[in-house]
């Protein structure tokens, strides 16, 4: 967990936030949920989730799956078609701005501890080896 995760978190985020809305240089391949909802509402859906799910890794360390409740069934409502465009906007933006404070947060670290998860990575190989080889 660092500074680095929740960057990519944001990247991942507004990329599916401009294709969501079809902003320049990004494209759509649904124009039928366009037509529709006003918005591709699946990018809607993942754009949200990004953001629900990197706050959650900065404030707690881990993310949970699926999705908890409640935001597992407003995603759902989402997907659906049945938030709107502004309803979708005001939650991305809320969960980007929280993202964009927990990044700049001293206490949240630069880079990622590597060795640390070098050894998780090797004695989880050793593990399953040992158990399944």
């Amino acid at each position: 967990m660092s500074r680095l995760a929740a960057a990519r978190f944001l990247g991942y985020l507004q990329a599916q936030k401009a294709a969501m809305t079809g902003r320049a240089g990004a494209h759509t391949n649904r124009p039928e949920l366009v037509a529709v909802h006003g918005y591709d509402n699946k990018y809607g859906m993942h754009a949200l989730r990004l953001g629900l799910q990197g706050i959650e890794l900065l404030t707690t360390g881990r993310i949970t799956l699926p999705v908890p409740e409640p935001h597992r069934a407003y995603l759902r409502s989402i997907r659906q078609g049945e938030v709107s465009l502004a309803e979708i906007l005001d939650a991305i933006t809320g969960a980007e701005a929280q993202l964009m404070r927990l990044r700049a947060d001293a206490a949240v670290p630069d880079e990622p501890d590597r060795g640390w998860v070098d050894n998780w990575l090797h004695r989880s190989y050793l593990d399953f080896w040992d158990r399944y080889c």
